[in-house]
């Protein structure tokens, strides 16, 4: 008898668990899907609203602002109302933004933009705490699964959207509000959680801020930076990369395959090395390939031809991955509870997103300044070299807090 409550207790904890993760794995589903369906729909967006070309091209602009400012208070929201509440209630903004942009009207479609990128912002910076939480012991693999759900998504979305609108007749408001489903989805599969949410709350309050604060450590700006300029590359790539390759004679509908090449060369690695990397002590290694990853694919942008295109977006898409898997997986390793991951990560993220907000526009003036790409690649090459500069103080076996940290 007491060997049969024993293997089902055993059960329970199993089910448990696979809850939890299907949980977050349908909460990072929402994370890049909303933000990504909108660019391949501007031009209808614009026809219909009447709005300007560069009106038109803070769509894609107001969610990274959005992130910037969000991502400092998320930390301070979970400490006094707990992670579950906060996410369940940012999902349903997320929804009620996804609803409100769907109207034609410029104010709605702005506003709800807006509520969107928040919501996200919020999400993006306490999921990784919360992994740090509930699974402590399987943390690259968690990292590594909600990362590919997180990326998946969010390039199926890129894919369909033209789809949907044009050829399933939604248009541009159903192509948008198809993504509620998703949402729904995970609102229902978040639902159960809601219960831990005064017990991890009161868990929360009691720890220490000091050993989290962030801002004023070395360490934890080496993470930071390394994150942004992830961003800043990622950003840079997926604004200007089809237009760097018109202008060397490919058709539009390739150029828009090469930026899928790079966003689905991501997937596998996107999996594979936060599990690889969560093994290591240091992860210094996997930041030394990661760059080198970054300087032959950037780098071969810079040659005559078109032939080498796939090669260069497909090491793009590897160095993308170890750079985004590495940053997520800083948060959580180096810093010892919840609470300083979610703070690591809400600094990291603000800084991030606001130089990946502002790389694009430098790089078009780059290009306006000197009639050709040489110079605004070279600007991602540079930052390639900085991302092993920050990575390999990032990749330390230290914690932010910590005096040698």
């Amino acid at each position: 008898m007491e060997q049969i409550s024993k293997i089902a207790k055993a059960d329970l904890k199993k089910a448990s668990g696979l809850l939890l993760a299907l949980s977050i794995i349908f909460v990072a589903a929402n994370l890049r899907a909303p933000i990504t369906s909108v660019g391949p729909l501007v031009s209808y967006i614009r026809e219909s609203t009447g709005i300007s070309n560069s009106v038109a091209g803070l769509l894609t602009t107001v969610p990274l602002l959005a992130f910037t400012f969000m991502s400092p208070f998320a930390p301070q929201l979970a400490r006094r109302y707990g992670v579950e509440r906060v996410i369940f209630i940012a999902l349903i903004f997320i929804g009620i933004g996804t609803l409100c942009r769907s109207i034609s009207s410029s104010v709605a479609l702005f506003g709800g933009t807006i509520l969107i990128g928040l919501s996200i912002a919020v999400c993006n910076v306490l999921i990784p705490s919360l992994v740090k939480r509930d699974f402590s012991s399987k943390i690259g693999l968690m990292t590594g699964i909600y990362s590919v759900s997180m990326n998946l998504c969010g390039a199926l979305a890129s894919g369909i959207s033209v789809p949907l609108a044009r050829d399933a007749g939604f248009g541009w408001q159903g192509a948008l509000s198809c993504w509620l489903v998703l949402t729904a989805v995970g609102i229902v599969f978040w639902l159960p959680r809601m219960s831990q949410t005064r017990q991890a709350a009161a868990a929360v309050s009691q720890v220490s801020t000091a050993a989290g604060e962030p801002w004023r450590s070395s360490l934890a700006w080496q993470v930071t930076l390394f994150m942004g300029l992830q961003s800043f590359i990622f950003y840079n790539l997926v604004a200007w990369l089809p237009e760097i390759l018109n202008s060397r004679g490919m058709t539009d509908d390739t150029a828009g395959w090469m930026l899928s090449l790079i966003q689905f060369s991501m997937l596998p690695f996107t999996f594979v090395i936060p599990i690889i990397a969560s093994r290591m002590k240091s992860q210094r290694i996997l930041v030394i390939i990661t760059t080198v990853l970054y300087l032959i694919g950037i780098g071969g942008l810079l040659l005559d031809g078109n032939g080498l295109v796939p090669l260069w977006s497909v090491f793009i898409g590897i160095a993308g991955a170890g750079s985004f898997s590495l940053a997520m997986l800083f948060f959580t390793l180096r810093t010892r509870t919840s609470h300083a991951a979610a703070q690591l990560s809400g600094m990291a993220q603000s800084v991030g997103y606001l130089l990946a907000a502002i790389g694009p526009l430098v790089f078009g003036i780059l290009h306006d300044m000197t009639h050709h790409w040489t110079v605004s690649i070279g600007m991602l090459i540079a930052a390639s070299l900085l991302i092993f500069i920050f990575g390999m103080g990032a990749a330390r076996n230290r914690y932010v807090g910590d005096a040698q940290a």
